[in-house]
């Protein structure tokens, strides 16, 4: 008989791990969870080593060493992740150990609404349609193509990097598709006056009757016309009447301006976590400077 996978205390990291693929191994061990995505090694938070406590002073080098030894035998693993799971946002000794091996800190608020709770904003677009889109192989291929084109612009990844980027992003709407076949929620678009083109779009990843949001994008030049705020709410409504989901969960960075849009629609911040990432191919990585990482996709 399976063991039951136990999951994070945090919210944020229980549902990061809920919207991961079936094939998805959680292993327990003295002090950290090991979370792999044995199909998607470039994944970085489908493949990291979240802790039971933030670090300390020498942690760095003995996460490092951790983590090779974890995934030493998984091809395609080239980055680093690590999370702890205090829903304080406890920082510990992130900065010291990390920084100076160029990991970016990632601070995210999760927020909540209960069921009935989203509520329209007086600016939303009255003008767009929001569409769940189906999810089946071949289905709606340009409204889906618009979707990868969508998220990579939005990730802001150097023009050299889109092609890794864009693959990586076919993977993960594949993973995210097969989970909404199996009737886990649906991915939501924006539509123009004609039908034609996605504006807006974003995800609700179903488990049990919890939903957690991926992805909340805008195109660049519908920003600021009150898409995110209709697409949000409606979103929440159809998954309220088909996947039976009495609580949402949206995870969004620290210092991002949408926490103020989640908030107006009746989000409530609940918690914050952190964690430490290095991806190799980043110019913060190389040794550049690093740049503003901060997502305006949502900007409404």
């Amino acid at each position: 008989m399976p063991t039951p996978e136990v999951l994070p205390r945090a919210l944020v990291w229980a549902t990061d791990i809920q919207v991961l693929p079936p094939g998805r191994v959680l292993e327990r061990r003295d002090g950290y969870l090991v979370v792999r995505s044995p199909e998607n090694p470039a994944h970085h938070w489908g493949n990291f080593l979240l802790f039971d406590d933030p670090p300390a002073a020498g942690d760095g080098a003995r996460w490092e060493h951790l983590f090779e030894a974890e995934f030493a035998s998984t091809p395609g693993v080239g980055h680093r992740a690590f999370g702890w799971d205090r829903p304080d946002g406890a920082l510990g000794e992130a900065c010291a150990e990390f920084a100076a091996r160029a990991y970016e800190l990632e601070q995210t608020v999760g927020l909540r609404a209960r069921a009935g709770a989203a509520r329209p904003h007086p600016r939303q677009n009255r003008d767009v349609t929001i569409a769940a889109l189906d999810p089946r192989p071949g289905a709606e291929p340009e409204l889906w193509e618009q979707v990868v084109e969508m998220w990579v612009a939005s990730s802001e990844v150097e023009p050299a990097q889109e092609h890794t980027r864009r693959a990586f992003v076919r993977i993960r709407l594949g993973e995210l598709r097969a989970l909404f076949m199996g009737g886990m929620g649906s991915w939501y678009v924006a539509l123009d006056g004609g039908g034609r083109e996605v504006v807006g779009c974003c995800g609700i990843v179903t488990s049990g009757t919890v939903g957690r949001f991926q992805s909340v994008d805008t195109r660049a030049d519908w920003r600021r016309r009150g898409v995110c705020s209709r697409l949000l709410v409606e979103a929440c409504r159809h998954c309220e009447r088909h996947h039976s989901v009495e609580c949402f969960v949206i995870a969004a960075d620290a210092g991002y301006h949408a926490l103020g849009i989640y908030e107006s629609l009746g989000f409530e911040p609940v918690e914050r976590v952190a964690g430490v990432c290095l991806d190799p191919s980043s110019p913060r990585a190389a040794g550049a400077p690093a740049g503003d990482a901060k997502r305006a996709a949502a900007t409404d």
